[in-house]
């Protein structure tokens, strides 16, 4: 990876919501809603929050939620349009912050001009019952036929279109539902004339490893961690967290995994973990073992939200936000001082991305966690409701942050109740 790209820590937003866009495609003849404006006034947060870019959901002209794409080279007209695009990449780019954008390339909306036109038919897949094969059954979602070149040319085109125009990279939506060669030979033909771009895809399930081997994708989304930690905070079971650490490991053999706690399809952090208490807990693993952490709108203020299998379910995770920060409810404050400060922590120690993390110490509700490489980093995290002195060896090493800010070197191995403490060297 290049520089950018493995120091990279992003803020992912969901613009159709955050925005407040309506919930379908304008109708035709309406004017186009400049709202990809409106992201302009938050990119001074996103600096001080510590990010270094903006992972933006679809952007591009669609029927419903954006994944239902009608035009690739089209800006959604809820949002904006070509202008109010290079508007952002401009007042970006002036801060030191990168876009990503998102790729929906699996599938189209049912509405997709190309779709039922028989010179197109080959475009797409039939499902052997008279109708086309759709995306994990969603009627309005037609899946692409990926082993047709035309496909593969419209991609590129795409790809290097947005590219050229700004972006610095894409986060490729449902990576997992596409075969990894489609994105070997798309990558192949983008890559030299985008030699600095980074791609990143959707990987739930399955071997991440061998995806990135077989497709050349630079990172997947390591959706195992992001499991393991709630799950693991909320049962009193780091057992989990220490296996998924270990395969988690693993991966930095082939590549940098993007790592996060929260984004566009899941409940809420907050929301997930049953002692909020815990919420710091889940933040100082993703930010002291490896990867490339991205923090999804709202968590850095604490929001809630569940998401529902349901029309409309994921309505409550993806917020309208207001018009500039100063409006936010101060309550979130201290959580996002909280997402400050260990983003702080992250950039102070920029090894951190390719660290390996060992687990020096164990039980069901105490671990410690050595994320080492160019330094040491021992995260020490408890949620029993007693406190814990770790029976480990702390020379050297002293308090940099702590669940209790009033922590002092005194015993940097005792953690209270509830609490974590992140140690480096002193």
């Amino acid at each position: 990876m290049t520089s950018w790209q493995e120091h990279a820590i992003w803020w992912h937003i969901y613009p159709l919501g955050f925005t407040g866009a309506e919930p379908v495609a304008l109708p035709p003849g309406a004017p186009v809603r400049h709202r990809l404006r409106r992201l302009e006034a938050w990119l001074d947060y996103a600096v001080r929050l510590g990010c270094s870019g903006l992972q933006l959901g679809p952007i591009f002209a669609a029927e419903t939620h954006g994944y239902d794409t009608l035009d690739h080279f089209r800006i959604d007209p809820r949002l904006g349009d070509d202008a109010d695009f290079d508007h952002l990449v401009a007042a970006a780019g002036a801060r030191g912050l990168r876009i990503v954008l998102d790729g929906v390339f699996n599938h189209v909306g049912r509405g997709h001009p190309l779709f039922g036109d028989p010179a197109h038919a080959h475009w797409f897949v039939p499902d052997g019952d008279g109708g086309h094969r759709t995306f994990e059954g969603h009627h309005g979602l037609v899946t692409l036929n990926h082993g047709h070149p035309d496909v593969l040319d419209h991609v590129v085109r795409v790809l290097d279109h947005w590219l050229a125009r700004g972006a610095s990279g894409w986060r490729l939506d449902a990576a997992y539902a596409m075969p990894a060669a489609f994105w070997r030979e798309a990558l192949a033909r983008v890559r030299p004339l985008h030699p600095q771009a980074w791609f990143g895809g959707e990987v739930i399930h399955g071997d991440y490893a061998a995806y990135v081997a077989g497709s050349g994708l630079d990172s997947v989304t390591q959706y195992e961690l992001w499991k393991a930690l709630w799950s693991s905070l909320n049962d009193g079971n780091f057992f989990e967290l220490a296996w998924a650490l270990k395969r988690h490991d693993a991966l930095l053999e082939t590549f940098v995994p993007l790592t996060f706690v929260g984004n566009h399809d899941v409940t809420r952090l907050a929301t997930r973990l049953d002692d909020g208490r815990h919420l710091g807990h889940a933040l100082a693993v993703l930010f002291t073992v490896a990867g490339l952490p991205s923090v999804y709108y709202g968590d850095e203020q604490g929001l809630r939200g569940v998401k529902e299998d349901r029309p409309g379910g994921d309505d409550a995770i993806r917020p309208a936000y207001p018009d500039r920060p100063e409006e936010l409810d101060p309550a979130g404050s201290p959580v996002y001082r909280l997402h400050q400060r260990l983003i702080g922590l992250r950039r102070r120690h920029p090894w951190l991305v390719r660290a390996r993390t060992s687990v020096p110490h164990l039980t069901n509700t105490a671990v410690a966690l050595e994320s080492a490489g160019a330094g040491r980093v021992l995260t020490l995290l408890n949620v029993d409701d007693e406190p814990y002195r770790f029976p480990l060896e702390a020379a050297g090493l002293a308090v940099a942050d702590a669940s209790d800010e009033r922590a002092t070197a005194a015993d940097p191995c005792f953690v209270p109740a509830h609490g974590w403490k992140i140690l480096t060297l002193a």
